[in-house]
C-alpha cells in the first residue's frame, strides 16, 4: 500500500464481535486492516480475508508478543491508527470477591498491554508522521459523574477505568495524536453469555441492545472524524 493512501489500522481483538465489525467498517472506507488476535487465529484469518487485510498475533498479556507485533508493524508504510477492542471474558463477581488472577488478567489486557503497545507504536510508527488515531473501547458500565458504575462486574470495570487513564495520558503527552474512546452499553456479543438470561430479558425490556455494527460506526466517527 502506498504511503499516500488512507493507511492501515490495527484492531486488537479483531476477530471478536465488535472488533470484527470495526474491521469491516474500516475496510469499507478503504483502510487496510490488521486483525490482532490472541487465541483464535482461524477466526482472525477469516476476518482478514473478508477485509482484504492480514492477521497478526497480539497477546496483550505478554510483553514478548507485544514487542513482536510492534516490530512487525514498524514495516507498515503508514499505520494510521489502533483500535483497542480486545478484552478478557467478563467475570460477574462483587468487589470483595475479585480474585488476584482475575484482576491480573483484566489489568494486563486492558491497561498494561495497551500502554506497552502504544508506547512502542508511537516510537516506531506514529512519530515519523506526527499523526495517528487511537480509539479505546470502554464501557457504559463504568458510570460517570451522573450515573454510578454497574454493580458486580468485577475487575472488568476497574480495568476499563485503567484504560481510560492510559488514553488520557497518551493524549496529554502526544498532542498530535487523535485519542478517543467509545462507551458501549449492552451489545449483542459473546460477552453477554456471562449474564443470566432472565437478567438480559429484563434489560432488553428497558432498552434495545446495541449491535457490533452500531459500535463500529461510533469507532469510525471517533477514529476518522466522520
Amino acid at each position: 500500500m502506498a504511503s499516500e493512501g488512507p493507511g492501515s489500522f490495527l484492531v486488537s481483538g479483531g476477530s471478536g464481535g465488535i472488533g470484527s465489525a470495526v474491521c469491516d467498517a474500516l475496510a469499507a472506507r478503504g483502510h487496510a486492516v490488521i486483525v490482532g488476535y490472541h487465541r483464535n487465529q482461524t477466526a482472525a484469518e477469516a476476518v482478514a480475508a473478508r477485509c482484504n487485510g492480514r492477521a497478526l498475533e497480539l497477546d496483550l498479556s505478554r510483553t514478548d508478543s507485544i514487542l513482536a507485533a510492534a516490530a512487525a508493524l514498524e514495516g507498515e508504510p503508514h499505520l494510521a491508527g489502533v483500535v483497542l477492542a480486545g478484552s478478557p471474558p467478563l467475570s460477574l463477581v462483587p468487589f470483595g470477591k475479585i480474585t488476584a488472577t482475575e484482576m491480573d488478567e483484566q489489568w494486563r489486557v486492558n491497561v498494561l498491554g495497551p500502554q506497552q503497545l502504544l508506547a512502542e507504536l508511537v516510537r516506531r510508527c506514529f512519530r515519523k508522521h506526527k499523526r495517528g488515531a487511537v480509539v479505546g473501547i470502554l464501557t457504559r458500565a463504568m458510570g460517570d459523574e451522573h450515573t454510578p458504575a454497574a454493580s458486580g462486574m468485577g475487575a472488568y470495570i476497574i480495568a476499563k477505568h485503567g484504560m481510560a487513564g492510559v488514553l488520557s495520558l497518551l493524549a496529554a503527552d502526544y498532542t498530535w495524536l487523535r485519542v478517543r474512546s467509545v462507551k458501549p452499553g449492552y451489545t449483542e456479543t459473546r460477552m453477554l453469555s456471562a449474564f443470566d438470561d432472565r437478567f438480559l430479558a429484563t434489560q432488553r425490556e428497558r432498552a434495545p441492545f446495541q449491535t457490533p455494527a452500531e459500535i463500529a460506526a461510533l469507532v469510525i466517527e471517533e477514529a476518522l472524524g466522520q
